[in-house]
């Protein structure tokens, strides 16, 4: 299979986790291995044995019948019973497929949550690069206000600017998988500003104070979502783990890094690989088999049946009984020989009542042309989805250049006019704008490539495993 993204190490043994461990996939494989047995259900009819025993002997010439024992087996027409195997393996085949479907959808819900999860991380580490950019700039104004010099405080924030996340690119482990820094960013910035505030005095430089409780304002609002972020944590690693198969609190480690890896040109051979591989179009195709199968079945089934058998009689030797001569001979019966018979059987079934058999014919041939009606409009839908998939990820391509582009130049424009900013040169509101339009650039830039990603696993939930 053309690979199409490459996964951190990470994703793939989670991949293979959910695949072995997850109750649901399990439970499909059980019915699939169900329907194996099915092959093995396929043989000859049972033979039929029949007794009987006389309560009284029946008085035959070759001497007195006591009992009679009779087998009979009973053969379809040539070519009938591996027919029937041939049916029986094809649904099994049939649920294979559905099974494997069941099992890319459960991959793409466990790569889809991943790739939240990593949203997530890196929102909580723009935020808090954010929220370094406001504390340093909450830094500037005071200085400012003070009337000190600003030099040493417009590099620190000309340092934060350049610097987009300030967590690693590892996650962290807190117990649910994910670093808890925000809270002692949190307290961090609520301790500076405290502090900050009890040792201004009265300002004497050219700084307004109005512009270091805006900034205070913004970073309580910057730790208020912070806090949101670790609440917002739970529900995705309870559902991680769920569709892993394991306890919703078990810890989740994962790359915080977002990077594409695929071949050039992979969109070329992708579609004609879809429609190779595609477990719903796969399942469709071993279920017109079948009812390809079930219709040559009818057509055996008006065919006769053959049996053959053995009737075994057992018989005792009868006593001679009246005179000889006597009444002419009419009361005279000699005494029998008394020696068991076998009889060869053979029989037939007519099957001359044809109605039952064209209906089954023309059932089969009718969910057969059904069956092809849906394969041919799935295959238009793949390819439908496959092309607004395709235009999603280019899309998304085009729009991370371009935000790339934009932040690079957001951050020198942030870079310039907080020097102008320190110089008297701009006003602060200039600057919360730039640094908003920064923050929304680089979320955006994140969620971007995160929605990339996913598309990226949608098409392989396509292509099928």
């Amino acid at each position: 299979m053309v690979s199409v993204n490459g996964y951190s190490q990470s994703l793939d043994q989670y991949l293979e986790e959910a695949a072995e461990n997850n109750p649901a996939l399990q439970a499909s494989f059980k019915g699939y291995q169900a329907s194996l047995e099915k092959t093995n259900q396929v043989t000859l009819e049972n033979p039929q044995l029949n007794i009987g025993v006389f309560t009284r002997p029946m008085e035959l010439l070759m001497g007195n019948q006591r009992a009679e024992a009779s087998v009979m087996q009973m053969f379809p027409w040539f070519g009938m019973l591996k027919t029937q195997k041939d049916e029986a393996t094809l649904m099994a085949e049939a649920k294979y497929e559905e099974f494997r479907q069941q099992r890319n959808v459960l991959l793409y819900q466990v790569k889809e949550t991943y790739f939240q999860l990593q949203q997530l991380q890196n929102s909580i580490e723009i935020t808090e690069s954010n929220l370094d950019i406001l504390k340093s700039l909450e830094e500037l104004a005071i200085i400012r206000y003070q009337g000190g010099n600003t030099s040493d405080a417009v590099s620190s924030v000309s340092a934060a600017v350049r610097r987009p996340s300030q967590g690693s690119q590892q996650g962290n482990d807190d117990g649910m998988g994910m670093g808890g820094g925000s809270s002692s960013s949190s307290s961090g910035a609520s301790s500076s500003g405290g502090s900050a505030m009890s040792s201004m005095g009265a300002g004497s430089g050219s700084g307004k104070l109005t512009d270091v409780l805006r900034l205070q304002v913004q970073i309580k609002a910057m730790e208020s979502d912070l806090q949101q972020f670790e609440i917002d944590k739970r529900p995705l690693f309870a559902r991680f783990n769920q569709l892993l198969g394991r306890d919703k609190s078990e810890s989740v480690l994962f790359d915080s890094e977002i990077s594409t890896q695929k071949d050039m040109g992979w969109e070329i051979t992708m579609l004609e690989q879809i429609l190779e591989t595609n477990p719903m179009l796969l399942m469709l195709e071993k279920e017109g088999l079948v009812y390809q199968k079930q219709g040559e079945m009818a057509k055996l089934e008006g065919k006769p049946m053959f049996g053959l058998g053995l009737n075994y009689m057992v018989f005792s030797p009868r006593p001679e009984m009246g005179v000889p001569g006597g009444m002419n001979g009419m009361d005279y019966m000699p005494a029998g020989m008394g020696n068991n018979m076998v009889m060869p059987m053979a029989t037939v079934s007519l099957p001359i009542y044809r109605k039952k058999y064209k209906a089954m014919e023309s059932e089969s041939k009718l969910y057969w042309e059904a069956n092809e009606k849906q394969k041919e409009d799935l295959q238009r839908t793949l390819e439908t989805e496959f092309e607004s998939i395709l235009v999603s990820i280019k899309d998304a391509t085009r729009k991370v250049t371009l935000l790339e582009e934009q932040i690079e130049l957001t951050e020198q424009t942030m870079e310039l006019s907080v020097t102008s900013y320190a110089n008297e040169g701009s006003s602060f509101e200039e600057i919360l704008n730039i640094q908003r339009e920064l923050l929304d650039f680089r979320l955006n830039l994140l969620n971007t490539k995160i929605e990339r990603e996913i598309q990226f696993a949608r098409v392989e939930t396509l292509v099928g495993i």
